[in-house]
């Protein structure tokens, strides 16, 4: 199962400048125990935007850049489809951006795991639209926003249609 991994303001937006408009400890949580003992597949971009190699995680950086050297539980692929063969060990691979990567995964993912962040915000990577012919929305989980949460978001969980 093939499942993509995000977070995205009601307008889409993902992050600006690679990276996030937005700081949600619960959601940075729920990523971690999503993907955790998973390979985690991304653009190289989203790589770079990371402090360090997340633990408990096999990284799989898609990359155009042919001599492109990762340090580390990482592997260089360079397509999304090679990212996937890459990972065929793992019933669960998670795709976790950025927005080029969201946008190939969208026709072969099986499930998405959305935190819609409910804000508008200023961007200049976004995740693409759901198609409601194509996905259910299965589940969902709303969570105020508080004193270490600027913003209001809700956990989405989609599994395409049969």
């Amino acid at each position: 199962m093939i499942t993509i991994i995000a977070a995205a303001a009601e307008n889409n937006a993902l992050g600006k400048d690679n990276d996030l408009v937005w700081h949600l400890p619960d959601d940075f949580k729920r990523f971690k125990e999503l993907t955790s003992g998973h390979h985690i597949i991304m653009g190289r971009k989203t790589f770079e935007s990371l402090p360090k190699a997340l633990p408990n995680r096999t990284h799989i950086i898609i990359t155009r850049k042919e001599d492109y050297k990762a340090v580390g539980n990482c592997i260089v692929a360079h397509s999304l489809e090679t990212a996937l063969k890459a990972s065929v060990s793992d019933p669960q691979p998670f795709i976790i951006g950025g927005g080029e990567i969201y946008k190939q995964a969208m026709d072969i993912a099986d499930k998405i795991e959305l935190t819609r962040v409910h804000a508008t915000v200023e961007a200049d990577t976004f995740f693409p639209e759901i198609d409601p012919q194509e996905w259910e929305l299965t589940a969902q989980e709303h969570h105020l926003k508080d004193d270490r949460h600027k913003y209001s978001f809700s956990y989405l969980t989609y599994i395409r249609k049969k």
